[in-house]
């Protein structure tokens, strides 16, 4: 496992991209085949699963290096990182182990089955074999935590460079599930490998935030606009005999969404889609809606009327079996007109969408429309380059999303926690709440936006003004206000507050407001998207006048939303 604990730290000790490439570069060039196909295992998201939990890790990692619970509890509170905390305080090791990073991860799969005397005799003697470093790693691969500050695109760059492959290629292969005990680094990097995976979708052209206005992009001709939708971003296959669903994490998710398996009916053999799964009843229903299906293990009839989906597609990246990424935009979505008519013959809400082209004439009028965003329950808008290829991770200048201004209120800290990693050490997790009458109710966690500065100052007031210990949360005196920014309310009865927000994070610190000039939870109530919760409008008759004489009552038909509970909503 040296070699893979020597990229971690080499990894770690770096922010610089360049430098980041050349270490995996070297790495790819020089490690032994196994090291490095774990190695692009581990940096792809294969992790093997935690087999041991958590508070066991902790009793037993605290008896081997000879200290009580709480003293190991304190050390993790100012180290943040569970596995250097570990690696830290164990004795030296008394043996070297020459076991592989496969060996490793093969051992700890295995301990799935093991009795707990056995787990904790088998990490003892991992421990007692293994170096600091290579401790390190190992720990994380025992909670599932590895992760190196390193994406996807850099791994594949550093990759090519070392083989002499086609990054592009690589980046493709290296998308979907496969397996490092079915495959080896030698096959993974060939340059024509045979059987490839008819599932495997493309890696996902990703957008960058516009942070000035759009007219600086020069003409509005040689840009598409469109919404942002807000779903779940996925690709959808139809190779072979079979219909693939990829959520950009890189996760099969065909099985969650079972209507729209019934597209491998109509879609010709070789088309890939890139779009967004979207809960659709005659119209968009918020991203909310699909939540109440996310997680469940299974689907029952229920759920599936309640929260139905479409898939709203927005590119075309293979048309009977040709790879369209390297075409202009606008002759993609000429074709994808044509896939979109492939729609199965069924009754309701089409499966299959089409993210239509905004016709606007000019950039005030895009500005304009951009504002109507949460009318047609979208983030915004994206602007896409014309005459631009699909190109692999977030490429510069061809797509940008320019999300709405965040919703926003003011809020008062009442609990923090320490961070992890280079956070370690410092209260920077905040939990935030806002006044119910004489009451503080908390209805978000924050965990970005501040300053470094203003992290310590935080940091200083929550050690200074802590009221009560809970475990690792601190209780603290409610007197820091700050503003918190998020994307969007939707009522939630699994909260406290009875709503739930979407991507909460401090816009500023209102040093200018005392707690009690924090915002109420009525406020932040009446923003949650009430829309959300209701069905598409229908026709419902009232008769009024129902008292009055039969010849003077007026029948008034009107489209109404109806809620859950069939009541009207007006």
């Amino acid at each position: 496992m040296k070699p893979l604990a020597d990229l971690y730290q080499a990894l770690d000790q770096t922010n610089k991209t360049q430098e980041k490439v050349a270490i995996l570069t070297a790495f790819f060039r020089e490690a032994p085949p196994g090291e490095s196909l774990w190695a692009l295992a581990l940096l792809s998201g294969r992790r093997p699963r935690r087999q041991v939990k958590t508070s066991q890790l902790r009793a037993w990692a605290a008896e081997r290096a000879g200290i009580p619970t709480w003293l190991f509890d304190e050390c993790y509170d100012q180290t943040g990182d569970l596995a250097e905390t570990i690696a830290l305080l164990l004795p030296e090791p008394q043996a070297r182990s020459t076991r592989s990073t496969g060996d490793w991860v093969a051992l700890l799969s295995d301990l799935k089955h093991a009795g707990e005397s056995e787990q904790r005799r088998t990490l003892h003697e991992a421990w007692d074999s293994l170096s600091s470093p290579e401790r390190i790693v190992f720990n994380k691969l025992i909670t599932g935590g590895f992760r190196i500050g390193v994406s996807q695109a850099l791994v594949t760059r550093a990759l090519g460079q070392a083989t002499g492959i086609d990054p592009s290629l690589l980046a493709h292969r290296l998308m979907g599930e496969w397996n490092p005990r079915d495959v080896t680094f030698a096959e993974l990097i060939s340059p024509e490998r045979a059987g490839e995976d008819l599932s495997r979708p493309y890696p996902f052209c990703l957008a960058h935030p516009l942070e000035t206005g759009p007219e600086e992009l020069g003409p509005i001709e040689n840009w598409a606009v469109e919404w942002k939708w807000d779903g779940i971003r996925a690709e959808l296959i139809r190779r072979g005999e079979g219909l693939f669903i990829w959520s950009r994490g890189e996760e099969l998710v065909t099985e969650r969404f079972p209507e729209l398996g019934q597209l491998v009916n109509t879609l010709p053999e070789g088309t890939v889609l890139d779009g967004e799964i979207l809960p659709y009843q005659g119209r968009p229903l918020g991203f909310s809606v699909l939540q109440t299906r996310l997680g469940r293990k299974s689907l029952t009839p229920k759920i599936l009327r309640e929260a139905p989906v479409a898939f709203m597609a927005y590119d075309l990246l293979e048309w009977q079996g040709k790879d369209l990424r390297g075409w202009p935009l606008d002759a993609r979505r000429e074709l994808l007109r044509e896939a979109l008519g492939h729609q199965p013959d069924r009754s309701g809400a089409p499966l299959l969408l089409g993210s239509e082209e905004l016709a606007l004439a000019n950039w005030e009028e895009v500005a304009k429309k951009r504002l109507e965003a949460s009318v047609h329950f979208t983030e915004g808008l994206m602007l896409k380059k014309r005459d631009a290829p699909y190109a692999a991770g977030r490429p510069k200048g061809i797509w940008w999303k320019w999300k709405t201004d965040p919703l926003s209120i003011d809020a008062v800290l009442i609990y923090a926690q320490a961070g992890h990693g280079r956070r370690a050490g410092l209260f920077t997790d905040y939990t935030l709440a806002v006044w119910e009458g004489e009451e503080l109710v908390p209805f978000a966690k924050a965990y970005s936006g501040l300053s470094d500065q203003e992290i310590r100052q935080v940091d200083t007031f929550v050690k200074r003004h802590t009221l009560e210990k809970k475990g690792p949360v601190r209780v603290v005196v409610p007197e820091l206000v700050f503003e918190i920014g998020f994307a969007s309310v939707a009522p939630s009865p699994r909260h406290r507050a009875g709503v739930a927000v979407r991507f909460p994070r401090i816009i500023r610190w209102r040093r200018d407001k005392k707690a009690r000039e924090a915002d109420t939870l009525a406020t932040l109530r009446s923003m949650a998207h009430q829309p959300e919760n209701l069905r598409p409008a229908r026709p419902i008759q009232l008769d009024l006048f129902r008292d009055a004489n039969p010849s003077d009552t007026t029948t008034l038909k009107l489209q109404l939303p109806v809620k859950e509970t069939g009541e009207v909503d007006a």
